[in-house]
């Protein structure tokens, strides 16, 4: 398991760490109703569609993840460039911070397009800076690759985008000590009884206007199927789990049935082609626990 050694004297407190990177589908909005949803008591954390990594973070800087404790929190997708860089991080993030810096400083539309069309990187400080640096001023922040593996969104439009946050970065290599960060499919994850794992899936859509392709292998109906199964799987293991999702008539059916519990939520939809499609959409957040587990 990979623990960072700290680089700096004085690092920022813990409790502030947040998602340093833009994330379609990120949970920051509707983090006060999940915290009321969490399991008052849980053993391990699992988070296998970590993301911008919201929910842990919060959990974390509030204690609630008991790794001092002997809990053990496990963070994992199937982006190799956003693994890269969460394990860039956590192991020493000021040789990043340092190539952000460049980044910024030679930050315009044709240095935009050069970073872009580098998708052979083998450096991984180089690859966790370029997938910083892209998400800091793609449109929208908005990760999407096109059948081969390669990033293909065009240049957002920003005055002055955050590229280099140190104190975030360094906040973030301190809440990720001791947490467990692997390159995996969802299925590939093995929790235990009493364990706790969040689902957060790129969404089931029946528009043109979703977004899906985070990685090079679409996530399609086939795959929300298998993640009911594995669902299931978890129930009869005395797992406890969060799973968000849209509100499709798809994602009811699949869910439609015990031991799931479905809740609607009304959350922001930030990333829409046309301007007029964004705004506040209903989401279902589905659990196999219910009122006498609910964290406060």
């Amino acid at each position: 398991m990979p623990v960072g050694c700290m680089s700096q004297p004085t690092l920022p407190n813990f409790q502030r760490a947040k998602p340093f990177v833009k994330w379609v589908g990120g949970k920051r909005s509707l983090l006060p109703e999940l915290l009321r949803r969490v399991p008052a008591q849980f053993k391990n954390y699992y988070e296998p569609f970590v993301g911008g990594g919201a929910l842990f973070y919060t959990l974390n800087n509030k204690g609630i993840i008991d790794i001092g404790g002997g809990g053990q929190a496990f963070l994992s997708d199937v982006n190799f460039d956003l693994i890269i860089t969460y394990q860039v991080i956590q192991r020493d993030p000021e040789p990043l911070i340092a190539k952000l810096r460049e980044y910024a400083a030679k930050h315009n539309k044709g240095y935009y397009y050069h970073i872009r069309s580098q998708h052979q990187l083998d450096d991984r400080v180089e690859i966790a800076a370029r997938f910083i640096y892209l998400n800091k001023t793609c449109f929208n922040g908005l990760w999407r690759v096109n059948s081969k593996g390669e990033f293909n969104v065009p240049i957002g439009s920003y005055e002055n985008p955050a590229i280099c946050q140190p104190e975030d970065l360094r906040a973030c290599h301190v809440s990720l000590q001791a947490v467990e960060i692997t390159l995996c499919d969802f299925c590939d994850i093995a929790p235990c009884t009493d364990d706790f794992v969040y689902f957060d899936p790129p969404y089931h859509t029946q528009t043109s206007s979703g977004f899906t392709k985070y990685a090079q292998d679409d996530f399609g109906e086939g795959e929300h199927k298998a993640l009911r199964d594995l669902c299931r799987c978890l129930h009869e293991r005395g797992v406890f789990f969060m799973l968000s999702n849209s509100d499709t008539p798809l994602v009811r059916a699949l869910y439609a049935d015990a031991p799931f519990r479905i809740e609607v939520m009304q959350a922001p939809r930030m990333v829409n082609r046309n301007p007029t499609g964004r705004g506040a959409i209903n989401e279902l957040l589905i659990r196999n626990y219910g009122k006498e587990t609910d964290g406060e």
